[in-house]
């Protein structure tokens, strides 16, 4: 697995399927890489060197930031499909469950991407340890 930081933007490429629930911290990223001065994250999960991914049951994405948010808008495209559209209301946190039935059913032989933008409504600082990717079994 390797992981890519820019301002705003978090890149994780998998080589192989990670099983099970897997912390931004042991991915390799730092609290002190999440804090999103904009306030807008694009978070990449390339799967390309996978070539039959076997998807968890329901794929789950889970944001801990230290601020209380009044509101987060999320937007999740796999292969350039809005496959999930949603705010989230007040609180540290924020879980995504996504449609394992419509992810498999946009898997490309070489290319798959799923991007998950996230707008908050003031800088935000992401907490590794407790941030959480679930996409295999």
């Amino acid at each position: 697995t390797q992981i890519e930081l820019n301002q705003g933007e978090i890149k994780v490429k998998y080589s192989q399927p990670k099983s099970g629930k897997i912390s931004l911290n042991e991915l390799g990223f730092k609290d002190e890489d999440l804090f999103i001065e904009s306030g807008l994250l694009r978070l990449v999960i390339d799967l390309e060197g996978i070539s039959e991914p076997n998807f968890f049951k329901m794929p789950t994405l889970e944001f801990t930031y230290k601020e209380q948010m009044a509101e987060t808008h999320w937007i999740c495209d796999f292969n350039d499909q809005t496959i999930l559209d949603k705010t989230d209301h007040h609180g540290h946190s924020t879980v995504i469950l996504l449609s394992r039935e419509k992810i498999e059913s946009l898997v490309q032989r070489h290319e798959n991407k799923l991007i998950v933008h996230a707008e908050f409504p003031e800088a935000v600082h992401l907490i590794a340890s407790e941030s959480f990717i679930t996409l295999f079994n």
